[in-house]
């Protein structure tokens, strides 16, 4: 499945799994060869597609079918949307938090001296976390929360940017081993949960975007109750889907916006007071003029649409614009390393003479536009690209 609007939305428990669901129409059910079943639906009022799929809990369930979600759908991004623990008192119920990295922090030695600390990370992407910071600065997610939340006296929940922990305990306790180990050597993490590390390493792997997304349900702090649990996972659960919801309308419609731009006609430059020089050749131009704004020169009277013959090579022009873009800076290093091994994986798919070697190519590309999405130059012509990988006997 390629459709360029679907995003993947994974969660633990059947609560969550619910949440997320509530917001859906048109849902059909999809289910993986394995057994693993998924269900696809439309977010009501756009035409973004999520495939929904329980992991279960534990980061082994979430890796294995994060990674078999990724590479059944190609989408846009997964994002996995479910409750979490508070780090620290303070941190009202029901907030929800969005990771800006995830800690795998139980990795470590243990010596004579105590435990040394040797945990992995991962990052969210630039452009994922852009996005999120905008939806939280401009409150439209707040439209997608349940009517309660919404019409509450203490206001709609608030979002929070911070690292995640992840690990195989259910911490309740703030004075327990792990606890101390918690805060010893992860004390900036806002939230503790059991499955953002697997996902967010399969999204690694797989050079997809993942976004992690979650409502505090209680303070891991020796007062977690079923009682409690009753009361306040629904409503999280509940908040960070609505939150992610409006993430993944927002995703889709970028994804659209990119693999429309190369089938649309450029428009004739405003007049001005300078000449304007049009190229249809290939190779350097050297103009001579007051003022050059940008880095696009053509030499005709209108730009022609870009055609690729030899996708090989087409991959190559996009890492020199891929490197191009981050010595600018606009590109951070977790997504350029994420960036580069997608075309590193489309180049190794194009030279498999199997018949799969195009699929794979695509979705490596697929993966490979959504993190550059925010480029528009990069993402147009990497669905340029797409076109003509797709167009090979």
């Amino acid at each position: 499945m390629t459709d360029a609007r679907v995003v993947v939305v994974l969660t633990a428990l059947d609560l969550e799994y619910k949440a997320v669901r509530q917001h859906l129409k048109d849902i059909e059910q999809h289910r993986h060869g394995t057994g693993t079943r998924f269900e696809i639906g439309t977010v009501d009022g756009t035409d973004c597609r999520i495939a929904v799929g329980l992991v279960g809990v534990g980061n082994s369930n979430s890796a294995v079918l994060a990674e078999r979600a990724i590479q059944q759908f190609s989408p846009v991004a997964a994002l996995f949307v479910g409750v979490a623990g508070a780090v620290w008192d303070a941190t009202p119920l029901g907030q929800v938090v969005v990771a800006d990295r995830v800690f795998a922090y139980q990795g470590g030695t243990s010596e004579d001296d105590g435990f040394k600390a040797r945990p992995s990370e991962w990052k969210t992407s630039h452009h994922l976390s852009q996005l999120a910071h905008h939806l939280e600065r401009s409150g439209t997610w707040a439209a997608r929360l349940p009517l309660d939340a919404r019409m509450s006296d203490g206001g709609r929940p608030s979002v929070t940017f911070g690292a995640i922990a992840a690990g195989e305990v259910v911490l309740n306790s703030r004075v327990s081993i792990e606890a101390r180990r918690l805060h010893k050597h992860y004390n900036n993490a806002t939230a503790i949960e059991m499955e953002a590390a697997g996902i967010a390493h399969a999204g690694h792997l797989n050079s997809a975007p993942v976004a992690i997304i979650r409502g505090i349900s209680d303070r891991a702090d020796g007062e977690k109750s079923s009682a409690n649990d009753g009361t306040w996972q629904p409503r999280a659960a509940a908040h960070a889907a609505a939150f992610a919801i409006e993430l993944a309308v927002e995703l889709a419609n970028e994804a659209k916006e990119t693999s429309m731009t190369p089938n649309e006609p450029r428009t004739t430059p405003p007049a001005s007071t300078s000449t304007t020089v049009n190229n249809t050749t290939s190779g350097n131009v050297g103009i001579v003029a007051a003022n050059v704004t940008g880095s696009s020169v053509w030499m005709s009277t209108t730009p022609e649409r870009e055609q690729v013959t030899d996708p090989t090579k087409a991959l190559a022009e996009l890492r020199v614009l891929l490197d191009h873009h981050r010595a600018e800076g606009a590109v951070d290093d977790e997504t350029y390393d994420a960036a580069k091994s997608g075309l590193v994986n489309a180049e190794t798919a194009l030279r498999d003479p199997d018949a799969k070697g195009k699929k794979k190519a695509v979705i490596a590309l697929r993966q490979f536009g959504g993190l550059v999405a925010h480029l528009a130059d990069l993402a147009a012509k990497t669905a340029v690209v797409i076109t003509a990988v797709n167009g090979l006997a």
